[in-house]
């Protein structure tokens, strides 16, 4: 099937800007069509502004090292609608959409969900799919297992040329995303929350155990050694995978996280996320031990804590919320907010709260 003109054009510009100058018979033969049709496309791209073309030469606006100019306005329906990006069987972000939905629908504008499959690289596809489609603006959480590949989403991503705002992922200094919106949940202050609640309640052995598969994982993982860090109450604690598929090493998770937190002597456990922590209660039953009496448990994220037969003590980031704020600065920035103006790029940072149920109790200081 003959790929759309846009994607085609999408494709070109994120090569231009990733490489620099790219000669026209090149990209011809990577995108496999002809050279007029290639040039067509760098031709009508630069008189959009969006690269500048040489003799059979396509260049990015900046040259390699200058500080990357916002992309230009995009030409897309002022009917058309908002792609929110999230990836598949990520529940997390389910009710996150669900803010933002709302937000959307008050103001008039229809949005459109577009899942990401877990395979690399079909993130950009979707995208651009979005975007040939009309999307007017993109409401994004992109995978991003590590940070390669963070990295290297990021040059396309930011060439777009429609507003993006992202959600619970936060742009790395000097990345070209450094100038885009985004709406966090503060996963230090998760991570000091649930270890504060478990240190006061006698709690001197504590694992985390968290996976390593996406920005919040890796993000809660240096938050918790960083509170740990500053507890010198803690007398010992371990980071390690809550699951074999949760990181780049599989190889490197514990075979039984109940065994590991019986032989190092923990009688707390921090879970990333719910579903992880529910089958760690169970890996404890099995081993004799119990919930809250003989380890403590406190699951990240809220999603499904409640529902376990020992309802989870949890942290839970303030998911609708993220939603609902992201979406209110993709509608400053589509200028559906004449009395918001958009101005500056904003990174806001939304509190977690706990929430403390039956999987967690205080334990005798010895």
């Amino acid at each position: 099937m003959r790929e759309p003109g846009e994607v085609r054009r999408q494709r070109i510009l994120a090569v231009v800007q990733a490489r620099g100058a790219v000669r026209v018979a090149d990209l011809a033969a990577e995108l496999e069509v002809s050279v007029v049709t290639a040039r067509r496309d760098v031709e009508e791209l630069a008189r959009a502004g969006r690269l500048r073309r040489g003799h059979g030469i396509a260049r990015p606006l900046t040259a390699a090292g200058e500080p990357a100019a916002a992309p230009p306005a995009r030409t897309a329906s002022p009917d058309g609608p908002v792609a929110l990006v999230v990836p598949e069987r990520h529940t997390y972000l389910y009710e996150i959409m669900d803010g933002a939905r709302a937000v959307l629908a008050a103001a008039g504008l229809r949005t459109v969900l577009h899942i990401t499959p877990s395979a690399p690289g079909t993130e950009r596809t979707v995208v651009e799919r979005a975007l040939a489609d009309g999307a007017q603006g993109l409401l994004l959480a992109p995978r991003w297992r590590t940070a390669a590949l963070e990295e290297a989403d990021a040059r396309w991503l930011a060439g777009t040329g429609v507003p993006i705002v992202l959600m619970e992922r936060r742009p790395r200094p000097g990345s070209p995303l450094h100038a885009v919106d985004s709406v966090c949940s503060d996963h230090w202050y998760g991570a000091w929350l649930a270890v504060e609640h478990l240190v006061s309640l006698g709690h001197r052995r504590i694992v985390l155990a968290a996976r390593d598969d996406s920005p919040t994982a890796r993000a809660l993982r240096a938050a918790f050694a960083d509170v740990i860090a500053a507890r010198p109450e803690v007398e010992d604690t371990e980071v390690v995978l809550s699951a074999r598929d949760a990181g780049p090493d599989p190889a490197a998770a514990p075979a039984s996280l109940a065994a590991l937190l019986r032989a190092r002597g923990a009688t707390a456990a921090v879970l990333h996320g719910d579903v992880d922590a529910l089958l760690l209660v169970q890996q404890l039953a099995d081993s004799g031990l119990r919930v809250p009496g003989d380890c403590s448990v406190v699951a990240y994220d809220d999603v499904v804590a409640a529902l376990g037969s020992t309802p989870l003590t949890a942290v839970a980031p303030p998911k609708r919320e993220v939603g609902r704020v992201a979406a209110g600065l993709l509608l400053e920035r589509l200028g559906e907010l004449p009395d918001e103006p958009a101005g500056r790029p904003r990174r806001v940072e939304l509190l977690p709260e706990l929430k403390v149920r039956g999987s967690t109790e205080a334990r005798s200081i010895v």
